[in-house]
């Protein structure tokens, strides 16, 4: 039951963060819809993650490279998000506003994708591959 909870707060905390997404595009005052190339990072964000989880063998506690790898280009993903919608607003492609709410958006995009990592992340019986 903690599993399905979990889920479901995860659910709506993304459901939030696309909501604010959608604000900073679709508001009468703002009328861009330049801030939502940021959906390509959100999804791109999880999967050097992913692929280096199947890739990687975790029996050694060693630090390992192919793990490491995935982090760092995961990083740069998370970064580039946080970064476009500063570079478009110093541009005057999008006004500030805007830049405010997709960047608020992005907090609880990024923090929902940690979150589904940290509860069904684990090697235990309930893990996200069931799903």
């Amino acid at each position: 039951m903690a599993g399905i909870k979990a889920l479901i707060s995860l659910s709506f905390g993304g459901a939030i963060g696309l909501m604010f997404l959608m604000l900073g595009c679709a508001l009468p005052v703002y009328d861009k819809y330049w801030p939502l190339f940021l959906l390509f990072f959100y999804i791109l964000s999880p999967i050097p993650y992913c692929i280096s989880r199947r890739v990687v063998d975790d029996t050694d506690s060693a630090s390992n490279a192919c793990k490491e790898l995935a982090i760092f280009l995961t990083t740069g993903i998370v970064i580039s998000a946080f970064g476009l919608p500063v570079v478009f607003a110093r541009a005057d492609v999008i006004a500030w506003g805007a830049c405010a709410l997709v960047l608020t958006g992005n907090v609880v995009i990024f923090g929902t994708i940690l979150g589904f990592f940290m509860v069904f992340g684990s090697n235990d019986d309930f893990s996200w591959q069931q799903w």
